[in-house]
């Protein structure tokens, strides 16, 4: 899986809805809000994007959109965050009863989630397989149930080869996140869409390069996920290798 997202929803009720319509954004209302969620950094225009491509913005670069009934932020700078830890005036800073936060990594299988309602949270979730459950508030919402049943399994890959050991979660996170994405947003990054999916490739955000005032780039997040997926990897296999090299192969 390529999916990768780093996106906040802000709307009066039922996002999906209010972006089956949404086709055209103001972009000074835009900038507004990533000057809300980003104070005391510099936010300027630049090239457009649309919501299917610009879950996860190139480096150095945010997209927003401002509609009715919903808004939209993407920022990689949101990563930073466990999902109950987010700032409260950045959760404040859309306006609206529900908030919807969503961030995934396909590099290194980091999935997070969460939502307010009404300025409450009541449902976080943040999970990988190199650090395992980091947090898990509220009770989970009906998509999620096939996952901790244990209906959703990670199947071996015949790549992993016969001594690659199991997927260290019950399920895949990212799979997890399709779900979550189509639950309050209404489509999906991969997989089979739907016939009733919001087309998130007509819907315009505008686009924006955002400096903090102390000059630190958005790529670091990348870099530190792609470190940590390599580091997991590098663990995996030296355990293979120390096994092999003792001869407990498992058979």
């Amino acid at each position: 899986m390529g999916a990768k997202s780093a996106m906040l929803i802000f709307s009066d009720g039922d996002a999906a809805e209010a972006l089956r319509d949404a086709r055209s954004t103001d972009s000074t209302a835009a900038a507004g809000l990533l000057q809300r969620i980003r104070p005391g950094c510099t936010v300027e225009p630049t090239e457009s994007a649309a919501l299917w491509d610009g879950t996860y913005p190139p480096d150095g670069l945010c997209y927003a959109a401002s509609f009715e009934g919903v808004a939209v932020v993407c920022d990689r700078w949101l990563m930073q965050h466990r999902p109950s830890q987010l700032p409260r005036h950045v959760l404040e800073a859309g306006g609206g009863s529900r908030v919807f936060f969503h961030a995934m990594h396909s590099v290194s299988d980091v999935f997070s989630f969460a939502v307010w309602e009404k300025g409450e949270l009541v449902r976080a979730l943040s999970l990988s397989p190199d650090a395992g459950i980091v947090e898990n508030i509220g009770a989970p919402y009906e998509f999620e149930a096939p996952f901790w049943a244990g209906e959703r399994p990670v199947e071996p890959d015949p790549w992993w080869g016969e001594d690659q050991p199991p997927y260290p979660l019950a399920f895949h996170p990212l799979e997890l996140g399709e779900e979550a994405l189509r639950a309050f947003a209404g489509f999906v990054l991969e997989g089979r869409p739907c016939p009733d999916d919001v087309d998130a490739e007509a819907v315009p955000l505008s686009g924006f390069r955002v400096t903090d005032a102390n000059g630190s780039h958005p790529a670091r997040i990348e870099v530190e996920l792609e470190q940590r997926a390599a580091a997991m990897r590098l663990r995996q296999h030296t355990t293979i290798r120390f096994d092999v090299d003792r001869g407990d192969t498992g058979t």
